[in-house]
């Protein structure tokens, strides 16, 4: 057997070449405060909590197997990508196609049948249009808001995110879980009483920080 030439020598490229995940950081403070969390920390997280919170699904009966892809793979575009912070409206403008640049040549690493299974299953979560990538998509967004609230708004503190910034941003968590929705605008609410979170004032400007996270 030529090792370069066989499938299996293809799926251990690409699981060498997805280590560089670990090495690209997100706007996400861990919850000690002690660095930024790291994009494979960030999947690993999602992973339990796909199963930990299944039963606030607004369709419980999906396809687990299918949502732990989702979050598993969902990032791994941002080893070519990278990170486009939460509330960065210019790195916005040109997310898609630098990350569709990025899952031609990432999934492209893996034999062909995979490469389009990896493929299919990165643009559902994109699209956000199945149960499975609604719930997917719903956690993606309570996590590093979570984050956010447990480490006293250190992230929307220091990037000067308003609570109503967060609200619009993270609204379309309600189409993947009510429930989750309904705890994440508690947690925001009372973020703005603890002081971790600011209202926008009648000053503020309209135009987004260009930095933060959740």
């Amino acid at each position: 057997m030529k090792m370069n030439d066989s499938r299996l020598a293809k799926q251990v490229e690409f699981i060498v070449e997805i280590d560089k995940l670990k090495q690209v950081y997100r706007r996400t403070w861990l919850a000690d405060k002690s660095r930024r969390e790291n994009d494979a920390e960030h999947s690993w997280h999602l992973g339990v909590m796909a199963v930990l919170l299944l039963e606030y699904a607004q369709q419980p009966q999906l396809d687990l197997l299918r949502v732990l892809k989702m979050v598993l793979i969902h990032d791994l575009v941002e080893i070519d990508a990278g990170d486009t912070f939460a509330y960065d409206a210019a790195g916005a403008m040109d997310k898609a196609e630098r990350e569709t640049a990025a899952a031609d040549r990432v999934f492209g690493l893996l034999p062909a049948d995979q490469a389009a299974e990896f493929r299919t299953i990165w643009e559902e979560f994109e699209a956000r249009r199945t149960p499975e990538a609604k719930y997917a998509a719903a956690l993606d967004r309570f996590q590093p808001m979570l984050h956010n609230y447990v480490t006293q708004g250190k992230a929307w503190r220091e990037h000067g995110i308003t609570a109503d910034q967060v609200i619009a941003r993270n609204q379309h968590m309600v189409e993947g879980s009510h429930a989750l929705w309904d705890y994440a605008r508690g947690f925001v609410a009372d973020a703005v009483a603890k002081g971790y979170l600011r209202q926008r004032t009648a000053s503020a400007t309209s135009k987004p920080d260009h930095l933060g996270a959740g």
